[in-house]
């Protein structure tokens, strides 16, 4: 739990969403990350949209998403111009973000675009000082009673690896597997299975995850409009160690406001409350204590804030 989250989200007349956000840990520096996303309808004309970014001058133009009419343009200053370039076609967005491990991340995602029901996601990391951090591109399909997710990973080494899973129901009935590939090695690194049943008002799942190592059991209820409960086990085969409970319940107090506990077999109890103030801002606290040591020092507080304008 973080000491303190701040999260800020505009959105520009041009349709342009900025979202900057700061987490302070209880220790350690302050992480906090600027991004900018464009969503395009059909009908719009190739624009652009530019933000200054204070960035070391050998920053590369790989940076830049372009049309070969659109050539990347460089400021003569301190910093380099990151251009969120539209396209005239229906369902595609482009998210470009930079944190402060001087990551900059660019996301292009084409929703329905290429078929019916088919999100694709094409992902991209470079840092300025050390160059390419990898590419990622992600296939989600959904339909009806179908649910399948590739995500294919290539690493800055070269390295290749994709995780694929899917989820079949039919009737509230849920059964679905994960597996995970290694192309260089050409073998399997880890494969997951679950079994579950849902309703509007209660679900219930089982899990085997870690190369069905680790057993999890989890019951969800709405119990009235106000007020919803769950609980889980989880098991190690592998390290043998003592059946993990929680237990946790959600209160909606009013239309704004809600509160959340929840309570481990360790006994460690988590407490949270969440109210919207006004249109513009939400506000969060919440903390993290141990109740089998109640007068020593350890126990975790923290606040959100969250701006949107």
């Amino acid at each position: 739990m973080p000491a303190a989250a701040l999260e800020v989200k505009l959105k520009a007349p041009n349709g342009v969403n900025f979202t900057a956000k700061g987490t302070s840990a209880h220790d350690g520096p302050v992480t906090s990350s600027l991004e900018g996303k464009k969503g395009l309808s059909n009908g719009i004309q190739p624009s652009h949209y530019s933000i200054m970014i204070p960035v070391l001058n050998r920053l590369s133009t790989e940076l830049f998403i372009s049309q070969h009419t659109y050539a990347p343009k460089m400021f003569q200053s301190t910093g380099y111009c990151i251009r969120l370039l539209t396209q005239s076609r229906t369902g595609i967005s482009i998210t470009q973000s930079w944190n402060t491990n001087n990551l900059l991340s660019t996301k292009v995602e084409l929703n329905d675009t290429l078929a019916s029901g088919l999100k694709t996601e094409l992902l991209s990391n470079f840092n300025p000082a050390a160059g390419n951090k990898g590419q990622k591109l992600n296939f989600l399909f959904k339909q009806n009673n179908f649910h399948g997710r590739v995500f294919g990973d290539l690493q800055a080494s070269g390295a290749v690896s994709a995780v694929a899973d899917a989820v079949l129901s039919h009737e509230g009935f849920l059964v679905g597997g994960e597996v995970g590939y290694d192309v260089q090695k050409a073998s399997i690194t880890k494969y997951s299975a679950a079994v579950g049943y849902t309703t509007p008002v209660y679900n219930a799942a089982i899990t085997a995850t870690n190369s069905l190592s680790v057993f999890t059991a989890a019951y969800y209820q709405k119990v009235n409009a106000a007020v919803e409960a769950g609980a889980k086990a989880s098991w190690d085969s592998k390290s043998n160690s003592a059946v993990g409970l929680e237990l946790a319940a959600k209160y909606k107090i009013d239309p704004a406001s809600f509160a959340k506990a929840k309570i481990n077999n360790l006994g460690i109890a988590s407490l949270a409350y969440n109210t919207k103030v006004n249109s513009g801002l939400t506000f969060g606290v919440g903390g993290s204590f141990d109740t089998q040591k109640l007068n020593e020092a350890g126990h975790k507080l923290g606040t959100s804030f969250t701006f949107e304008g």
